[in-house]
Parts: structure tokens; C-alpha cells; sequence
């Protein structure tokens, strides 16, 4: 007989459940602020969360300070329904997040970046070129989303889901760049191998050489190729716990403590 969705152990699976999605979602924060990827208070990381509901940075933490515990959670509507910090959400983010979140069930993770590199791609009249093998696995599979402003107006979201597609990631022309994910860890690995891509691909042009540029024939079947290790739940999961490694975090769950010191000792990178 299966436990119905109000029984002690259903509720147990679903705290599990979130205790992972929280632990993986402030690690990619770390992750992301450790690998130079974050930008002050700006950008954001959203998970999803069972209900309509999604994980957030609160509005005013750097992101090497987001922990697990000061997560806001907010729903479709842009309610906060907990923020422990009380400092609230960047508009924003809402925006952006919300509407991938509400138009592709499929996509557990969003991340959202302004590095130098994919701000600089952005900017490109032919945007991302597949001129290496990270940048081909983007083959036919990337979006691009006109700049409009700061993203505060709801009516953006639209346009916005209309050109991701059916992709995990978005140019955001003019603004930076956007991946999502099955999980947190799918999201961050695509961030950072956009992120490789933008930045060989920069490199490569800074040179005024002439550009070796792959087939589409040869680009179709590296994406393949992609496509398959990214569908593979093994491939993703050793990959982003190799990450998690890097964080020190070795156990099942990161430390939901708000104690600094403690919290530093969970999350420093092993000597």
C-alpha cells in the first residue's frame, strides 16, 4: 500500500528533497562566485520547488554569502512566501526567472550571468560561433532574446520564453547570458561551458587571424554527442559532485546552519 502525499514519510521525502535542491542551489551560487562568474548584488540562480514555488537569492547578498538557510522562496505570482533575510528579491530576477519557470515545466534550474566574456558575445552581431568544442554542443540549440531594458516589466516574460524555445539557453543581447537545467548542476556545467566558449571565442578573434570554423555537418554531431552526456543522469551527477568537491562538501547535505564560522567550514575549498 503507497503512503498517501500527507503521510509522515511523504513529507519526510519531500524536506529531503529540498534540503538538495537548497544545498545544490547555494552551492552554485559559491561555485559561481568562486570561478569569478557573479557580479556584486546583480544576477541571479532560481531552483524550483514543488508547488508553483521557486528558490532565490535574496536581493543584497553577494553571492559567496547565499547559504541554504537564506534562500527566499517565492511563487508564480512574485509572493514572497519566506525570506529569512527580510531584504527581498531583485525585481528583475523575477521577471526572468518566473517566466522560464511558469512556460517550461522541464527546467528545474535557471542561472543568469553578466560576465565580461558573454556580456562581450552578447554584444556580437553573429553572437556565439561555434569555433571550439564547447561552443558547438550550442549548436542550433541557443536563443536569442533582444535587450529590452532592465527586465522590471512583466510583459518582457513572453517575448523572453518565445525566444529560449525549446532551449536551455539564452543570449541576452546587450545583457549577458542565461542557462537552464534539469537540475542545478546541468544549469551551472552549461553556464560554464558558455561562459569557455565566450571566452575562447574572444581570444580567438583578439588574434585578427583568419578562423577555422567547423561544418555544420561536424557541429550537428558534436552537439549529438553533448546531447547524450547531458542526458545522461551518471555524466551529470559526477560532474557537478566533482563541484561540490571542490566546496569541501563531501556529505549528503550542506550544513543548514546560520553560524558563519560553521557555515565557512562546510563551504571552504580543500587544500
Amino acid at each position: 500500500m503507497s503512503a498517501s502525499s500527507n503521510s509522515p514519510v511523504s513529507g519526510k521525502a519531500d524536506n529531503d528533497q529540498e534540503s538538495i535542491i537548497r544545498r545544490d542551489l547555494a552551492a552554485a551560487y559559491r561555485l559561481m562566485a568562486l570561478d569569478g562568474m557573479d557580479d556584486g548584488i546583480s544576477t541571479h540562480i532560481s531552483a524550483r520547488l514543488p508547488g508553483e514555488r521557486f528558490l532565490i537569492n535574496a536581493l543584497g547578498l553577494r553571492f559567496e554569502e547565499v547559504r541554504p538557510d537564506n534562500l527566499v522562496t517565492v511563487d508564480a505570482s512574485g509572493e514572497i512566501l519566506d525570506d529569512p533575510t527580510g531584504l527581498g528579491i531583485n525585481p528583475a530576477g523575477f521577471t526572468i526567472h518566473s517566466a522560464v519557470h511558469a512556460a517550461r515545466p522541464d527546467v528545474e534550474c535557471v542561472l543568469h550571468a553578466h560576465t565580461v566574456a558573454g556580456v562581450a558575445v552578447s554584444c556580437l552581431d553573429e553572437g556565439l560561433l561555434p569555433l571550439n568544442q564547447w561552443a558547438m554542443q550550442f549548436h542550433q540549440r541557443i536563443g536569442y532574446h533582444p535587450y529590452e531594458g532592465i527586465a522590471l516589466e512583466l510583459a518582457e516574460r513572453d517575448r523572453l520564453v518565445a525566444h529560449l524555445g525549446p532551449h536551455m539557453t539564452l543570449v541576452l543581447q546587450q545583457h549577458g547570458m542565461l542557462t537552464c537545467g534539469t537540475s542545478v548542476g546541468d544549469a551551472f556545467l552549461r553556464m560554464r561551458d558558455l561562459e569557455r566558449s565566450c571566452q575562447a571565442q574572444l581570444a580567438a578573434q583578439a588574434t585578427g587571424q583568419i578562423l577555422t570554423r567547423a561544418t555544420p555537418t561536424l557541429c550537428e554531431h558534436v552537439a549529438r554527442q553533448y546531447d547524450r552526456w547531458n542526458a545522461s543522469a551518471k555524466g551529470i551527477d559526477l560532474a557537478w559532485r566533482a563541484e561540490l568537491r571542490r566546496l569541501g562538501i563531501s556529505a549528503p547535505a550542506l550544513a543548514m546552519t546560520s553560524s558563519p564560522a560553521s557555515q565557512e567550514a562546510t563551504c571552504a575549498s580543500p587544500h
